[in-house]
């Protein structure tokens, strides 16, 4: 039986946000993660090229990366990046069209939301994630255990903030998996010259994350 998207996911506990200036960035950056363990990249649709890029992972790694496509705010956009490779599709807010397509699509769905109404509407919505963005600005890991009390069925995946100091406490107060930026999808490392930084960054990652879920 083939692992299906959200046990990948939950598996890993990283999604990688990945806000590369190209397609050449974008894979190197891919490269220094999966050289780490972490295999699950979120392109966003900020990258220049991002559909292009999808492709690109796509026919490079096939099965071994689990791609998704984020900053979806259309439903034509949601589709194409579908088309390109993407297995689940990430907003920063809700937009209900892009949950339809996503799941008329049978893929993974993790809209975004802050409030409690916003996080229910979009579970209620069709979501099969969702993404509590941005949420350090209102008190992170506490934030997501005071909104799993009341909608403990909730799968709730953090973004903004979350780093290697923070990401046990993420995981600790029931965040299913981590939406981790620059801390881990480090540019300044590409440019640099210096990617095994991100494979360190990356390995550092699992075992915060491996030692969270032992306790």
């Amino acid at each position: 039986m083939a692992e299906s998207t959200q046990e990948f996911i939950e598996r890993v506990g990283l999604i990688p946000v990945l806000r590369a200036k190209s397609v050449a960035q974008g894979r190197t950056v891919v490269d220094a993660m999966m050289a780490g363990g972490v295999t699950v990249v979120e392109v966003t649709m900020t990258v220049p090229g991002a559909i292009d890029l999808l492709k690109e992972l796509k026919n490079e790694y096939g099965s071994a990366l689990l791609l998704g496509s984020g900053t979806v705010t259309s439903a034509e956009q949601a589709q194409a990046t579908i088309d390109a490779g993407a297995e689940f599709v990430v907003s920063p807010s809700l937009h209900p069209e892009v949950i339809r397509v996503t799941k008329a699509n049978r893929k993974t769905s993790c809209p975004g939301a802050l409030t409690p109404t916003e996080a229910i509407t979009a579970w209620n919505a069709g979501a099969d994630y969702v993404k509590i963005f941005p949420c350090s600005a209102v008190g992170g890991a506490s934030y997501i255990k005071a909104l799993l009390a009341p909608f403990p069925h909730l799968k709730l995946i953090p973004t903004g903030g979350v780093t290697l100091q923070t990401a046990e406490s993420f995981i600790r107060a029931g965040a299913r998996a981590l939406g981790v930026g620059s801390d881990l999808v480090n540019l300044a490392a590409i440019d640099a010259g210096k990617p095994e930084t991100i494979t360190e960054t990356a390995r550092a990652y699992l075992k915060v994350l491996a030692d969270a879920r032992k306790s």
